[in-house]
């Protein structure tokens, strides 16, 4: 028997999968045609239901792991889209201090510890 969501589940699912597709579209967009991120990038776009649908099948203090394309992951746990693209960017205000680029997102929680890392 299938699940029955609300409607506002659907609706969050919605909304973060947008969040996550304009922030890999832009960051794609940086990363190939203004060649402002550096090293690999490896986007995220087509897997944003992956992401919403991890939060609603997990608890917000579960950690995740992940393979080499970990921005939707990161910005579904919470992760700000500031920290994520000033990471992207090489930034010390990313959520690796600018030390792990595209592939090697940390992000340490009061409560919890969202690990994102190739």
């Amino acid at each position: 028997m299938a699940t029955k969501f609300s409607k506002e589940t659907y609706l969050y699912w919605y909304e973060l999968m947008q969040l996550i597709r304009q922030f890999e579209l832009t960051a794609e967009e940086k990363y190939k045609m203004e060649g402002k991120i550096r090293g690999f990038f490896h986007a995220y776009v087509g897997q944003e239901a992956i992401a919403a649908g991890c939060m609603t099948a997990t608890r917000p203090d579960d950690m995740f792991i992940t393979a080499y394309r970990d921005h939707g992951l990161a910005i579904a746990k919470g992760v700000s889209v500031d920290s994520c693209m000033a990471e992207l960017y090489g930034k010390a205000t990313g959520c690796a201090k600018g030390k792990g680029g595209s592939m090697h997102f940390l992000v340490k929680k009061k409560t919890s510890m969202v690990v994102m890392a190739s």
